[in-house]
């Protein structure tokens, strides 16, 4: 190939009439390869070798992927690295970033539901203060689709139990229930949920679904948009009621500063997205709402145990009295979350407690174990001449 020194030569000599084919024979080149640098005016340019990427063998298993819905760049390296891929994720990255424009499902079509259809829920948490300590602090938002009305209830756990009853809370306090509650794939409502196929519920939570007379609907996984209405309002709970309110006397001084900061902040604002007062907006739904049962239904926890020989029960490190004619079966107990305890047996409430710290010691009720008592008492009674002989014989 010709460098620039040799066109250098090419030129000068032409320039001073030089015959192509004597210019050639100084060069050592052929005469065609003289013309065309004097055609082209310059020295051919180098052009870079182009090395293989080393991605392209995976192009297409890396395409069918993407086609099938997988969009996680570590997961598509995984694959193709089990395939003898030996490069990097960034030229993998790069080969992806066009492609996610195409990928379905991107866009997000704001869907509205009509009056009375839809109440979402969801849980936040963060740490504040409550009589002077440090706590963690749960909080189950529910709110109304359409009107965007919502609900929230403070306390210390996310399980089932307490899960339903800021439910049922946040019904009682929209003065009714909705056609459906749309629930995240927690297990105390989901206890499974295969990507196209219908989710499996929680018994319980069908049984609360079927008192208060809506469906239950879950969210499709990983889909966390789909209730991404009320995740924003954990989001508003945090930046606003807790923000504004950053210590507590008690666990009701939070729920009774919720319920006022609902109805003078939260209820007569403007809703950004709507252009509308939500407390008017909620006039319009409130009679499309389904009417509440007459008879609550009991979130206690629900357990079992077995009474021992001095009929007492154990309950969370204490013990506490049941009737003595109970010794050695099993009984049922509900325990609400104010703390009252209740021990049935079949569907007969025995016994009533209040829950009290191991400190405090036992708990009982003495008639609980007067027919124990009787029993003990009994004395065998034998005539007095057995006495009288016995001294005579000493």
């Amino acid at each position: 190939m010709l460098s620039k020194e040799d066109f250098a030569v090419i030129r000068s000599l032409s320039k001073r009439g030089v015959y192509l084919k004597d210019i050639a024979v100084e060069l050592g080149v052929h005469p065609k390869t003289v013309s065309r640098a004097l055609k082209r005016g310059s020295a051919p340019q180098r052009q870079p070798k182009r090395r293989g990427s080393k991605l392209e063998p995976y192009k297409d298993k890396v395409d069918q992927l993407l086609q099938e819905g997988v969009w996680n760049a570590m997961v598509i390296l995984r694959e193709i690295q089990a395939q003898g891929y030996s490069g990097g994720i960034t030229i993998l990255r790069e080969y992806m970033a066009p492609k996610r424009a195409l990928r379905p499902g991107r866009a997000t079509v704001r869907f509205e539901t009509e009056p009375g259809r839809q109440l979402q829920t969801d849980w936040g948490k963060l740490a504040t203060e409550i009589a002077g300590e440090r706590v963690k602090v749960h909080f189950i938002v529910n709110q109304l689709g359409y009107s965007r009305r919502f609900h929230f209830w403070g306390t210390d756990s996310e399980d089932a139990e307490h899960t339903y009853e800021g439910l049922i809370r946040s019904l009682e306090y929209f003065g009714g229930v909705p056609q459906e509650v749309l629930v995240d794939n927690q297990k105390c409502a989901v206890l499974e949920h295969p990507n196209g196929g219908p989710a499996r519920f929680n018994e319980r939570f069908l049984d609360l679904a079927h008192w208060y007379g809506f469906s239950p609907r879950a969210c499709q996984p990983y889909r966390a948009r789909t209730k991404g209405k009320d995740e924003r309002m954990v989001g508003y709970v945090k930046g606003n009621f807790f923000v504004r309110y950053r210590a507590f006397e008690s666990w009701a001084h939070l729920n009774q500063l919720a319920e006022q900061w609902l109805a003078e902040e939260a209820d007569p604002r403007m809703h950004g997205t709507l252009k509308e007062v939500v407390a008017e907006r909620f006039g319009r739904e409130r009679p499309c709402l389904g009417p509440l049962p007459a008879r609550r239904y009991d979130t206690s926890y629900r357990e079992t145990r077995q009474v021992g020989w001095d009929a007492y029960i154990d309950v969370r490190g204490n013990r506490y009295s049941v009737p003595a004619q109970l010794v050695g079966q099993t009984v049922a107990i509900r325990m609400d979350l104010e703390g009252t305890l209740r021990v049935y047996h079949g569907e007969t409430l025995l016994a009533t407690h209040l829950l009290q710290n191991v400190r405090s010691g036992w708990v009982g009720v003495p008639e609980h174990h007067a027919r124990l008592w009787q029993s003990t008492l009994k004395v065998e009674r034998r005539p007095l001449e057995i006495y009288e002989e016995a001294s005579s014989w000493s």
